[in-house]
């Protein structure tokens, strides 16, 4: 049995060796399949972290009237936390608004004089409140029209901001979908290339697999080397393209921040370091076996 199998590698291995062209047909269909798979599952994190930023941007704001007392505002704010639907809720007092406002402008002469004119403190104090789902805005939204809070709230700017709410989580809903619709598509055709390339490779050797069946070689005896051929294309197919991935990510990881603060792919690299190894030679072994065991299945029928 260990000879067998010594001989089977060995022929595997001599075979690979020995179809140079075909073997490096295959290893490149491989590298692109195997890179697909392992993009979907590492643009996966990419993308689950841009929608939650997406989505953290969206909220909805409470304006007080000027003479509400911050207690109530307070306590209402707890009662507006205990809302199941509610993510998180934060205060901004008036002082506190004006304060971000001149920031942010004091570029801008003409606002900050129009400000100056104006005199006294033109901002509400306001609850920026954050739901988990864009269909739960209109729950809160009710909850805040009852007359118990009336007295306190000057408006709630949830129906001005609803087509935007409504569009902005519709996005990010079809870009999941589409994520696994495209992981789909993508997974078939890489899956349909690697079978066809190897099967090429079988075909041109299907001379001597009629040899060897002639001579009363068995099944397995015959499958054995394809599949080691399968196993090795693989393996440096994997690590091929480990190393490509590697140095793509290390080359823009950090850049991507300059279009998402705080998405620094070379983090999310590190973190799923050991995930995307596991994935991409398992990936490359799977395809590079299965395909080559599809592929004879023809060739060995009686």
């Amino acid at each position: 049995m260990l000879i067998a199998l010594k001989r089977i590698i060995k022929s595997g291995w001599s075979g690979f060796v020995r179809e140079g062209g075909l073997s490096v047909a295959t290893i490149f269909i491989l590298v692109m399949a195997i890179f697909l798979v392992g993009s979907l599952f590492f643009l996966k994190d990419v993308s689950q972290y841009l929608i939650a930023s997406i989505q953290e941007k969206v909220d909805v704001s409470v304006y007080f009237k000027s003479d509400a007392a911050e207690e109530d505002i307070f306590t209402l704010k707890e009662e507006i936390t205990k809302i199941p639907e509610v993510k998180d809720v934060e205060y901004v007092s008036k002082e506190q608004a004006l304060s971000d406002f001149t920031k942010k402008h004091e570029s801008d002469p003409v606002l900050i004089d129009s400000l100056t004119e104006v005199g006294g403190n033109p901002f509400f104090a306001t609850l920026n409140i954050t739901a988990f789902q864009a269909n739960q805005y209109g729950s809160i939204a009710s909850f805040l029209e009852k007359d118990d809070f009336k007295n306190l709230i000057e408006k709630v700017d949830y129906y001005q901001r609803k087509s935007a709410i409504d569009k902005i989580f519709s996005f990010t809903s079809i870009l999941k979908n589409s994520g696994i619709i495209l992981a789909v598509i993508l997974v078939i055709l890489a899956l349909l290339n690697t079978f066809n390339t190897i099967r090429l490779a079988i075909y041109s050797n299907r001379e001597e697999i009629k040899i060897q069946r002639l001579v009363g070689a068995s099944n397995w005896f015959i499958r054995g080397p394809f599949i080691v051929q399968g196993a090795v294309a693989g393996i440096l197919s994997a690590i091929i393209c480990f190393i490509i991935f590697t140095l793509i990510c290390w080359g823009i990881g950090s850049r991507m921040e300059f279009f998402s603060p705080g998405l620094n792919m070379i983090e999310f690299y590190k973190n799923g370091f050991w995930s995307l190894l596991l994935i991409q030679f398992s990936a490359g072994i799977i395809l590079g076996v299965s395909s080559s065991l599809v592929a004879i299945r023809r060739y060995l029928r009686a």
